[in-house]
């Protein structure tokens, strides 16, 4: 779908909806009230849009403001957000995982002004931090009986719920519609339209300023990329919006392209919400793929016997057949026969759970193992992937739909460069765009650097920080390794994350860990070996797979000890350990390790919303365990 150069602020998006593409009654989103799924048309959602705009400017709020926002996915989010970008205030989001210590430094960073609280445990920790944020006006609960959950507590900041607020509202739009519309048409597409702090794996968190040509582009090109999507489309949204990955990748694409947006009630939920909303297009992160995959495999092969002959047959199938179609190739009348019939007794069981109807997911957040691609694609199912950041919008790559390359990012987007510097010497080996584009090219590996219209304008009061990233050349320096693959960008990992050992051998650990992570026994992985003679690693086993084998009840996952002692289970594990070593290096590969009883969690702070592993954390937390790993393998010697 072609989106014009002329709708380049993000409030004109749904403006154009109604004007070129859908009747105002036509859906625009759905989400579950109880046992029910709710329509709200366009007409329904610009009403409200209209009347929080109207309570906005009746209460002082001006073009720049910083607005906030603590929620979950759903219409609230769309409502609020709609109706402070009409009138040139900046959306402000803030993860709901983060702590009282970092809400609070965000508020007071952004100097926001209002913040909207999504549920009672929220209103509790913003209660809690309220009175030191002297900027913050009012606060905003989007659920009844707030008045609960505030107890005794005594705010500097008004407290007005926001049923009450849209009622306001409704009855001052009227007064203050030809306000609302001139607010609208004084945004230019170079001011800015959201802040959007980053996790902040290496410190205080920063807040990236995206401009409104910077999402409306963003969304523009991608768009050209994948033409298929069409006006008619349902997304799925359950990744959270107070991320630039679901925000541009369903919630603006959807706004730009008219497509209906489905909230998911839950991550738990997830299975029977895509049952019963059966969408066409959804956005997600690879471990949710990694989790159909292994479920799939488990399901399919666990009672042996014919049923699990005729599941490896099917796979078997699919892969000659996707091979040959990604070739270029027709498949033959055999295979066809072959392959129509894999899809009835095994695929279209797997895509039923999907609800049947899926054109294709989009993949993003962190890299795809190259076999879970290829697992798909044996399916039928197809997974585009993206690569991008908070500070790009965040699209800078993304998987063309008729050419497929597994295990790479996809093609650059139009309108930007993407380069690879060495990162020893900074000389640049090769700028590539949309327009030089060659599929049989590869280049060196390096750091990826880019500009362009997706690029931020910078972070918010932090200009050292800025000139820290982006070079007098204008190009923003990621912090990603990596090359070009088959004219595709390939991800290696992080520059951050290089681990150096004691012989000065360069290791990444992502795609080291993503070998292990093959294995069903394996939740998480943590590679440790900087500076030190040889690799070692915290592993999290899988729950369900450890219960299983072990008979295990959910009181073994509850013990104090956080790491596991018992031989057999380490010993279980590393059987797959030496198996999936194999694959690597012999400086890659994990000569010790320990078995943590837990997932790296978010609430013990040791990964970020974005599930990237806070190393220095979790290097320092666990430090004695750690030692004492290489101090076995030294007694053992």
């Amino acid at each position: 779908m072609n989106i014009s150069k002329e709708l380049s602020t993000v409030p004109s998006f749904i403006r154009n909806i109604v004007k070129n593409i859908h009747p105002d009654t036509h859906t625009f989103m759905t989400h579950k009230v109880g046992d029910n799924w709710v329509a709200i048309s366009y007409a329904q959602a610009l009403e409200k849009i209209d009347a929080i705009s109207a309570w906005f400017l009746s209460i002082g709020i001006q073009k720049g403001d910083r607005l906030a926002l603590i929620i979950e996915n759903g219409p609230d989010y769309v409502y609020y957000d709609q109706a402070l970008q009409q009138i040139g205030a900046v959306n402000t989001s803030i993860y709901p995982t983060l702590s009282e210590t970092e809400i609070e430094y965000i508020l007071n960073d952004s100097g926001a002004r209002t913040i909207l609280v999504g549920n009672p445990f929220l209103l509790r920790k913003i209660v809690r931090v309220a009175n030191n944020c002297p900027a913050l006006m009012r606060v905003i609960p989007a659920f009844e009986d707030f008045e609960k959950s505030l107890g005794k507590a005594s705010l500097n900041a008004g407290v007005i719920g926001f049923e009450e607020v849209i009622e306001e509202g409704l009855r001052l739009v009227d007064s203050y519609a030809s306000k609302i519309n001139g607010c609208r048409e004084a945004i230019l597409p170079s001011d800015l339209s959201c802040l959007i702090y980053t996790s902040g794996t290496t410190g205080t968190p920063k807040g990236v300023m995206l401009t409104h040509h910077n999402l409306c582009e963003n969304v523009r090109v991608s768009l050209i990329q994948i033409p298929v999507i069409e006006k008619d489309e349902v997304f799925l949204s359950f990744l959270p919006l107070s991320h630039v990955f679901e925000r541009t990748a369903t919630y603006h694409i959807c706004l730009a392209a008219g497509c209906q947006i489905s909230f998911a009630q839950s991550l738990d939920l997830l299975a029977k919400n895509m049952g019963e909303v059966r969408p066409t297009v959804m956005n997600c992160v690879p471990r949710l793929l990694e989790r159909i995959h292994d479920r799939a495999m488990k399901n399919g092969t666990a009672d042996g016997g014919m049923k699990a002959k005729i599941f490896l047959w099917a796979l078997k199938v699919g892969r000659e057949y996707r091979v040959i179609k990604e070739s270029g190739k027709a498949p033959g009348f055999i295979l066809s026969q072959k392959q129509k019939l894999a899809d009835k007794l095994v695929f279209s069981k797997i895509k039923e759970r999907t609800g049947g109807r899926l054109k294709f997911m989009i993949s993003g957040g962190g890299a795809l193992p190259k076999n879970i691609g290829e697992f798909f694609g044996d399916l039928g199912i197809k997974i585009l992937e993206g690569f991008g950041l908070t500070e790009t919008s965040p699209v800078m790559t993304v998987t063309e739909n008729d050419r497929q390359v597994y295990g790479t990012t996809g093609r650059v987007i139009p309108g930007i460069e993407i380069g690879i510097q060495n990162v020893d010497t900074k000389e640049i080996y090769t700028i590539q765009t949309h327009e030089s584009f060659r599929p049989e090219y590869q280049s060196e590996e390096g750091e990826i650097i880019v500009r362009g219209h997706c690029v931020m304008k910078g972070y918010w009061n932090k200009p050292e920080e800025t000139a820290a990233v982006i070079d007098e050349d204008n190009w923003l320096h990621t912090g990603d390794i990596g090359r070009f693959f088959k004219g595709n960008l390939q991800i290696t990992d992080r520059l951050k994350n290089m681990l150096v050992n004691a012989y000065g051998k360069n290791i990444y650990p992502t795609p080291v860990e993503n070998t292990y992570l093959k294995s069903p026994k394996i939740e998480q992985i943590f590679l440790i070996g900087d500076k030190r003679e040889y690799i070692t690693a915290i592993i999290v086993p899988s729950k369900e797979t450890l219960q299983e084998e072990f008979k295990l009840d959910n009181e073994f996952f509850e013990k104090p000890d956080v790491f596991i002692a018992d031989k057999n289970i380490i010993d279980w594990i590393g059987q797959d350990i030496k198996k999936y070593s194999n694959e690597l290096a012999k400086f890659e590969r994990i000569k010790n390790f320990i078995v943590k009883r837990k997932p790296f969690s978010i609430e013990d702070g040791e990964i970020t919303p974005t599930m990237k592993a806070k190393r220095k954390v979790i290097e320092k937390k666990y430090a004695k365990q750690i030692d004492e790993l290489y101090l076995q393998e030294t007694e053992a010697d």
